[in-house]
């Protein structure tokens, strides 16, 4: 398989979130160019699904300018080096209030890997118990509602639902058929 070299790579911005590297490279044919590529560490999303319902949250999403329905999801800035499933219990409850009583691993995913290394772990979360959220300074305005698996449906086909990881666990859970 033809392997692309990396000649040279340079850090063009940086925060606590991300790091965007513009690389010099060499194909096979021996033709150079350049390649964007955002450095993030992976995230979880949740789907919490009890009694043909799910929980979800919608916050203000300033890249797109509005409010959007979608699968409880995140990462910690903090720690690169957690362990997904720990991830998926600390942002299921930081944004829902909600603990799970089982957790399943559906899938690791890559969020969009023509220019991101950024992936994700998709979880099932049953046995849900009620208890405080934790939002972060970042999810002031985040909200968290239960809809039925009927209207969910109904809302990804409309294009209410526009989160396309969200679409995606949903699919992978009912294709694995964990419903």
């Amino acid at each position: 398989m033809p392997k692309i070299k990396q000649l040279t790579s340079k850090v063009v911005y940086q925060n606590k979130w991300m790091k965007v590297l513009e690389d010099t490279i060499e194909r096979p044919s021996g033709n150079q160019g350049i390649y964007g590529v955002v450095e993030k560490p992976d995230f979880a999303v949740i789907a919490a699904i009890e009694d043909n319902c799910i929980h979800l949250v919608q916050q203000y999403r300033y890249p797109v300018k509005a409010r959007y329905w979608e699968m409880p999801q995140g990462t910690w800035e903090r720690d690169e080096k957690i362990d997904p499933l720990e991830l998926a219990k600390g942002e299921l409850q930081e944004e829902t209030g909600l603990k799970a009583g089982n957790m399943l691993h559906v899938a690791h995913q890559y969020l969009a890997y023509g220019f991101c290394n950024q992936g994700y772990h998709v979880y099932l979360a049953t046995q849900l118990i009620q208890a405080e959220n934790k939002l972060d300074p970042e999810e002031e305005d985040l909200i968290t509602q239960k809809f039925s698996l009927h209207e969910f449906e109904r809302m990804i086909l409309n294009g209410e639902i526009k989160d396309a990881t969200t679409v995606n666990a949903y699919g992978l859970i009912k294709l694995k058929q964990l419903l």
